[in-house]
């Protein structure tokens, strides 16, 4: 009696698969269908939305402060500059005070106006 085989023996070496490489494909037993997937989609724009109004005020408040410290250097220099010219006047006055000129005049004795 011979003996004949029904079945051949394929060798991983002899098949089209290479080292390092995965036999099994999974696949998921949750199926989404497409009312799903649009609310998946819209969920995610509206959560990008939301990242992104976040960073948008952020910046407006950085604005708003950088506004504030604007109008504080602009009221600063103004003060500044009245405070110069009242120095200015001030040493004026004591320079004016303490010239030879000045220690040269004398008070008048009488004074008098001339009405129109």
């Amino acid at each position: 009696m011979s003996y004949q085989r029904t079945q051949y023996f394929n060798s991983r070496r002899s098949s089209s698969w290479s080292r390092n490489q995965n036999t099994v494909a999974f696949v998921s037993q949750v199926k989404l269908g497409p009312v799903a997937h649009t609310i998946m989609v819209a969920l995610l724009i509206t959560v990008l939305g939301l990242i992104y109004l976040t960073q948008a005020t952020r910046a407006t408040g950085y604005d708003y402060a950088a506004q504030k410290v604007d109008s504080q250097i602009a009221e600063l220099n103004t003060q500044k500059s009245d405070l110069d010219i009242e120095n200015a006047r001030l040493t004026a006055l004591e320079t004016i005070k303490s010239s030879a000129v000045a220690s040269t005049m004398t008070t008048p004795e009488h004074t008098s106006y001339v009405s129109q």
